[in-house]
């Protein structure tokens, strides 16, 4: 995916990207494929593909959900910055908390963080069933199998918050015996399945939310 291909793939979605944005999403590229060759943040490195399956995919829990009438956003696991980094980067609206249970990697949040002057977004040390704050939105990308990464997750949100779990094909995952025993406890509000542009590999986006 190009970058002519990416702008015009998020205007399908309601993108629209500014000058400024994608000056960013460059530099976080840049600064992305420079901590690769230090520490292990990603195997896709070739532009077009980080482009493709890391920022466009990212951007892609806006089918889901609209994230200008969101407040707070914690991203359980965010490894090298996905979705969490893209997202402050296209919604400085958000307040976010990125979490990764690798010190490492956090240094390396926190020193993109700096570089690209991003305001209202923290990243800190620490596992998903160890936090203690409330959000509107937590999501996890390719994290833990969905029953493992409800565990991790759902004590964080607040009343009327949700869970955007975003994984490749859940055919096999949730069975119906596993839709079963997640909604003993929780709702499963949707699942949305779609196929990424260009390469056409199998997304899932899973929305669950407590039960009232």
């Amino acid at each position: 995916m190009n970058k002519e291909q990416f702008i015009a793939e998020l205007k399908k979605i309601d993108i629209d990207i500014t000058e400024e944005q994608l000056k960013k999403l460059d530099r976080f590229y840049n600064l992305l494929i420079e901590w690769n060759k230090k520490i292990n943040l990603t195997r896709i490195t070739e532009e077009n593909e980080v482009y493709l399956k890391h920022f466009y995919d990212s951007l892609t829990i806006t089918k889901v959900i609209d994230l200008n009438r969101i407040e707070s956003l914690c991203d359980v696991g965010t490894g090298a910055g996905f979705p969490g980094i893209v997202l402050k980067i296209m919604y400085p609206n958000l307040k976010i908390t990125l979490i990764d249970a690798l010190q490492k990697r956090v240094n390396y949040l926190n020193e993109i963080i700096k570089d690209l002057k991003l305001e209202n977004i923290s990243a800190i040390h620490i596992r998903g069933e160890d936090l203690k704050e409330k959000y509107d939105i937590v999501t996890a990308r390719a994290v833990a199998n969905i029953e493992k990464l409800l565990k991790y997750t759902m004590h964080l949100l607040n009343k009327n918050g949700k869970l955007i779990a975003m994984k490749g094909n859940i055919e096999e995952e949730i069975t119906s015996e596993v839709k079963s025993r997640i909604e003993n406890k929780y709702i499963i509000e949707k699942i949305e399945q779609f196929n990424l542009p260009i390469e056409k590999s199998s997304r899932s986006l899973v929305v669950i939310t407590n039960k009232k």
